[in-house]
């Protein structure tokens, strides 16, 4: 199995220094480096203190200057928010100063904040994202790309530098909903699966990608599927609860917002979402997701430094 980190940068107490939320950050990425992680994947979040990095290709580049052989990994550029020769050249840059480790990871984005500060309407989000992909994966593999969409028009350019990787770096698209775990698999995409639906959520949208997929006439051999899941480790399996019941209340408060179903969300990703307990619990959970939703690549997104480190010492040498 593989095993990735999903970074956040949250800041929950502000008065501690921001910058001081991406040095460790920087120090984490430098110890999986050395502790065997195949990559670090770096969220992109804008006008939240939920995760203060408006820009993961500025970070990924201080990740691949910090590491010799991690994947650097973007979870996800949001691409409804870029002008899909500009996201082309920055992932291509990226990849060529890292040393060829980039995962390229692109999503669609959900939050309405984000599309009314910059001024795209969120009806557009799907039709913007899909011709975003589109044109970088282009602007990637065609010398010179002439492109007469409905949101982007261009003629003749030739866009540098390329990517090291050849074609282009691995592409993986988020896939939370129905409808775009669907398109992914009618492309032949692979996708990454979201941190914040149930165990048995997982499952389903796994079992529906195989089968869309299969449809559409491709194949899931072979595929890495990164499946983020929220983790809280501790010694003792009181103490995991609480920080996984601290770390949902943060989520739920600051970013996510409001009742599922009627029901209370915090305790829905207490009791169905996040991974928690002690280095051996949390580890037969995770096994179990491998049986149960065809888990071959954990994505965790460690829920405290401790909960980091346990992962690091106890339970990443008996997946890797």
């Amino acid at each position: 199995m593989k095993v990735g980190v999903l970074q956040f940068f949250g800041w929950a107490d502000r008065k501690i220094p921001l910058a001081s939320i991406y040095h460790r950050a920087i120090e984490r990425f430098e110890i999986m480096d050395q502790a065997g992680y195949d990559a670090v994947w770096l969220a992109e979040h804008h006008f939240s203190s939920f995760s203060v990095c408006p820009s993961v290709h500025m970070m990924a580049t201080m990740a691949a200057a910090r590491t010799q052989r991690l994947r650097i990994g973007t979870a996800v550029s949001l691409a409804p928010f870029y002008h899909p020769l500009r996201l082309a050249e920055e992932v291509a840059l990226l990849d060529v100063l890292s040393g060829g480790r980039v995962n390229w990871g692109a999503g669609r984005g959900f939050s309405r904040g984000e599309f009314a500060a910059f001024g795209i309407p969120i009806e557009q989000s799907a039709t913007r994202f899909r011709e975003t992909v589109d044109i970088v994966l282009r602007a990637w593999t065609e010398q010179r790309l002439s492109h007469a969409g409905e949101h982007f028009q261009f003629e003749g350019v030739e866009v540098l530098p390329k990517p090291l990787q050849q074609p282009h770096p691995p592409v993986w698209m988020a896939a939370t909903s129905e409808s775009a775990i669907d398109w992914a698999a009618s492309r032949g995409f692979s996708i990454l699966m979201d941190p914040h639906c149930t165990h048995a959520e997982l499952a389903s949208k796994r079992g529906r990608y195989g089968e869309q997929l299969a449809s559409a006439g491709f194949s899931a051999a072979g595929r890495d599927i990164p499946m983020a899941r929220l983790i809280a480790v501790a010694p003792s399996a009181e103490r995991a609860a609480e920080v996984a019941r601290r770390g949902a209340g943060w989520m739920v408060g600051s970013y996510i917002g409001g009742a599922r179903d009627g029901g209370d969300p915090v305790e829905r990703y207490v009791n169905e979402v996040i991974i928690h307990g002690t280095p051996e619990s949390v580890l037969d959970q995770i096994l179990g997701l491998g049986e149960t939703a065809a888990l071959n690549y954990l994505l965790c997104a460690p829920l405290s430094q401790e909960s980091f480190t346990l992962i690091t010492d106890q339970i990443l040498p008996k997946l890797v």
